[in-house]
Order: structure tokens, then C-alpha cells, then sequence
């Protein structure tokens, strides 16, 4: 890592998309390309993103959990989803 926070020893609490590629042994254009498609959680500051390390970490501990391939894409179409059901919900509930 290349973090300043991560070079003093302290934990990081964001990583860089290229640490994050890193870290999950992908090419950086699939952690772009997730983060695009709402598929990977991440913060975009100005033109740049940045990922929670606790998002990682969540995702790595999922796969642990379960014993199985944790899969974006439906944790992604789940996010969507949810956040479709509150706005037909509230637009239900001001009418």
C-alpha cells in the first residue's frame, strides 16, 4: 500500500483503485468498470474515486462467511433495487 496512512502504520480507511485492484489480485479497469455499473462501493472525489476499506474487508469477510463466491453483481442489483422500492415508496406516500 501505498497510503500515507498505511505507511504509518495506522489502518487504512480508503484505498486507492489501483490498491484495491491490488488487493483483490483483478486489473484496475474491473474495479473502474464495477464502480461504473453501481456494482462496487466507492466515493468519487472530484475525478477520482476511492474505496472504503471497509467495503473490502465486508467483502472478503462475506466470502469467508459463506465458503463461496461472493458475487457484485448481485449485491449491486439487490442495491438498485432497494433504492427503486424507496423512491416508488415515497412517491407513493406523498400522493
Amino acid at each position: 500500500m501505498s497510503t500515507n496512512m498505511a505507511s504509518a502504520g495506522s489502518p487504512a480507511t480508503f484505498y486507492t483503485v489501483a490498491e484495491t485492484a491490488h488487493l483483490l489480485r483483478v486489473d484496475p479497469a474491473t474495479i473502474y468498470r464495477a464502480i461504473r455499473e453501481d456494482a462496487f462501493p466507492a466515493i468519487r472525489v472530484r475525478s477520482r474515486y476511492i474505496v472504503p476499506a471497509a467495503a473490502v474487508e465486508q467483502l472478503a469477510a462475506q466470502a469467508a462467511e459463506t465458503g463461496g463466491c461472493v458475487d457484485v453483481a448481485a449485491i449491486a442489483a439487490e442495491r438498485r433495487l432497494a433504492r427503486e422500492v424507496a423512491r416508488l415508496t415515497e412517491r407513493g406516500a406523498q400522493r
